[in-house]
């Protein structure tokens, strides 16, 4: 099986980029992929490098077992483009950045989320200036998303273990 390089960006790297990162590290050692999958996060703004994710991504996670207290913002740089295998905009808004910062020679496959795991060209919404509802329907898009990515990248995983 191939070792896969996953990266998710958002805007500011403290909501849902870093919980799309401890979700799918979270499924994938329940599947027993932890090897074949490295995953990271990053934003596309640089405004909260060095923090810590929102305290409500860190709540909806860790009431799901996934936790993501100790990832640290950062942001998206050219080195990113040719050190992970995919790229996954959680918005189209990130995505149109994500493919304008995108070097000539980019090797990553770049994505809208939603639409590579559904086909639906949705947008994982912003969760910052809403409630803990807001969280928890961020957290359900992801988690099922990624589900959807383990079954694409990894068939034979879905029999493993649950999403």
């Amino acid at each position: 099986m191939d070792h896969r390089k996953i990266l998710f960006v958002c805007l500011g790297n403290i909501c849902r980029s870093p919980l799309a990162e401890g979700i799918l590290r979270h499924q994938a050692n329940l599947r027993g992929l932890s090897r074949l999958v490295a995953t990271d996060s990053a934003g596309t703004g640089g405004w909260h490098q060095g923090e810590g994710p929102d305290n409500r991504s860190i709540a909806v996670g860790r009431r799901h077992g996934v936790d993501i207290a100790k990832l640290r913002a950062r942001k998206l740089k050219p080195d990113d483009f040719n050190g992970f295998d995919m790229i996954f905009a959680m918005d189209r808004a990130n995505l149109r950045d994500i493919v304008s910062a995108a070097p000539h020679d980019s090797s990553a496959d770049i994505h809208l989320f939603m639409d590579f795991v559904s086909g639906e060209q949705r947008d994982v919404p912003d969760p910052y200036y809403g409630d803990d509802r807001d969280f928890q329907n961020v957290f359900d898009m992801l988690d099922a998303g990624c589900g959807k990515l383990l079954d694409f990248l990894y068939p034979a995983s879905k029999t493993r273990g649950t999403t």
